[in-house]
């Protein structure tokens, strides 16, 4: 199909998926970037989090995940979770024969262009700081940049359950944060798409710690951007300027899910459907 301007347009959704509800943070981002394209959205959340997990485990949920969205006749596929971006993308790739975008290359990009001092600090679960995949995202991109990876596995718990403020959260936090103390890092990425739900409990502890001007970036604006570009160039793109549909699909919980979902994105999500991978 071509629009009016002669380019190629294609009306087929976007599959996105994550282990729980951390990628609704990309979600919100690329509906806000491309409101015109339907999305359907997978949360692993029989079997969230991921992070603890073996790299072999990691690639068995993906391509499970990946094959359930695809049967939605998906035209490409957003990881919105750094722990499978890091292990799992080329699988995937191949696995299901289409474009698949993760998160960490568009963080790494964020981040270096964020940083003045060239130190960045990532936090991020076990098995992603395990990759060193942001490291060798980084210094792809810019050879001087030095980066400090730290594991924060009770982040991801915390957000599921919802607990964003208050005493709980912040004492986790600075425990974490804590750990950076003396690494002269100026910019922190949010190495995982559940931590943006705590931004605002992050950027105080590490602007408390680190110091005023660090600067806190997550990558689902960056991915966001980077996939209306790549929707372009491939002529992939929506001819819809608006009112683009979401559908949400989990593997356990949809009720609270769906509560959550609602909050988050700002407006009603209808059903959530439950499937079994």
């Amino acid at each position: 199909m071509t629009d009016q301007d002669n380019r190629p347009r294609d009306a087929r959704p976007i599959g996105v998926f994550d282990s729980g509800l951390g990628g609704l943070t990309v979600v919100r981002e690329i509906r806000e970037k491309l409101p015109g394209e339907d999305l359907v959205y997978l949360g692993d959340t029989a079997r969230v989090p991921y992070g603890a997990r073996s790299s072999e485990t990691i690639v068995r949920y993906a391509r499970a995940c990946g094959r359930s969205l695809a049967r939605h006749k998906i035209k490409m596929l957003v990881v919105a979770c750094n722990t499978v971006s890091a292990v799992a993308l080329d699988v995937l790739r191949v696995d299901l024969d289409m474009p698949v975008l993760g998160v960490i290359e568009p963080g790494a990009r964020a981040a270096v262009a964020a940083t003045r001092t060239g130190r960045v600090g990532v936090i991020g679960t076990t098995s992603t700081v395990a990759s060193g995949a942001y490291p060798r995202a980084v210094s792809s991109l810019a050879t001087k940049a030095d980066v400090v990876s730290i594991a924060a596995p009770l982040l991801v718990p915390l957000v599921e359950e919802g607990w964003l403020e208050g005493e709980v959260p912040t004492l986790v936090v600075e425990r974490y944060i804590d750990a950076l103390r003396g690494a002269s890092v100026d910019t922190l990425v949010l190495g995982c798409t559940h931590y943006p739900m705590l931004r605002p409990v992050i950027e105080r502890v590490a602007r408390r710690t680190l110091g005023e001007s660090t600067r806190v970036v997550d990558s689902a604006e960056a991915t966001a951007n980077e996939l209306a570009a790549f929707l372009e160039e491939r002529g992939l793109a929506s001819a819809k300027q608006r009112d683009g549909a979401l559908k949400i699909t989990v593997t356990d919980r949809p009720q609270s899910f769906g509560a959550v979902a609602e909050r988050f994105l700002g407006h009603s999500v209808g059903d959530v459907e439950v499937v079994d991978l």
